[in-house]
């Protein structure tokens, strides 16, 4: 016995009044749908959109701060990368001066200690960059938070 073929899911008209004819083919218009909505009357509907465009724009700077730290943290990783490259080679060059082995390699230990040293410092120096960015972009949303706390309380508070 053959299987018939699945059909796509489909809505029925009206059998979602905040959905009027959706259509999964065509797409969806989330201005109509908010627009058939019904929604309770809500005194100070006005402040909760508010406090809720307050929150996104929080957000938006939070994330600008983060895509900040991190384009600084690029930055700073690449100007890392070309000053141990040109310290490499001009290292390389001195390697050679040197005529004994002994002396060679006392020469490639301090050469072995200074890059240790160095990538231990700019690997802090790159932990404090994302450290400055995070803590800045959780302070921002944190203080929001905070107000946004404040504002429901307000609005609590005057429906009581």
């Amino acid at each position: 016995m053959a299987e018939q073929p699945k059909s796509k899911p489909s809505a029925a008209p009206g059998a979602y009044p905040f959905m009027p004819d959706f259509d999964f083919q065509k797409g969806f218009d989330f201005q109509k749908m908010f627009g058939a909505m019904k929604l309770p009357d809500m005194a100070g509907m006005e402040t909760v959109v508010t406090a809720y465009r307050r929150n996104l724009e929080a957000l938006s700077e939070a994330n600008r701060v983060a895509l900040e730290g991190a384009q600084a943290v690029a930055r700073r990783h690449m100007e890392i990368m070309q000053r141990t490259m040109a310290d490499m080679t001009e290292q390389l060059r001195t390697v050679d001066r040197h005529e004994t082995p002994q002396a060679r390699a006392a020469h490639q230990a301090e050469l072995l200690k200074h890059a240790y040293e160095t990538a231990v410092a700019n690997m802090r120096d790159l932990g404090d960059l994302i450290q400055r960015s995070n803590h800045e972009a959780v302070e921002k949303l944190n203080r929001r938070f905070s107000q946004a706390m404040d504002e429901m309380k307000t609005i609590i508070d005057h429906k009581s």
